[in-house]
């Protein structure tokens, strides 16, 4: 899982089965700080986020498949929480 700022969104006039119904969004990975890192991506959204928000993103297939409750297919990513905020502290206790 990872961070991500969501920076757009994604419009599809003919879209896989398995995304009938469903947001799509575009991601891009940001560190806990904010700051942007890496490459965007395509998100399916399962938490009815938008362009803005900082949420919580799963990369994973088995993982999309158990969210969006669905046989798994050609989803991959999802957008799992919007994230209210991130506090970093001394992990050591």
């Amino acid at each position: 899982m990872f961070l991500a700022r969501v920076i757009g969104e994604v419009v599809a006039a003919v879209k896989h089965d398995h995304l009938g119904g469903r947001k799509l969004l575009l991601v891009q990975p940001v560190t806990p700080a904010d700051v942007a890192m890496g490459k965007s991506a395509i998100a399916v959204d399962a938490v009815d986020s938008g362009p803005g928000d900082l949420v919580l993103v799963a990369d994973e297939g088995n993982m999309a498949a158990q969210v969006l409750q669905c046989a798994r297919g050609p989803i991959r990513t999802v957008i799992v929480g919007v994230v209210d905020r991130v506090d970093v502290g001394d992990a050591t206790g």
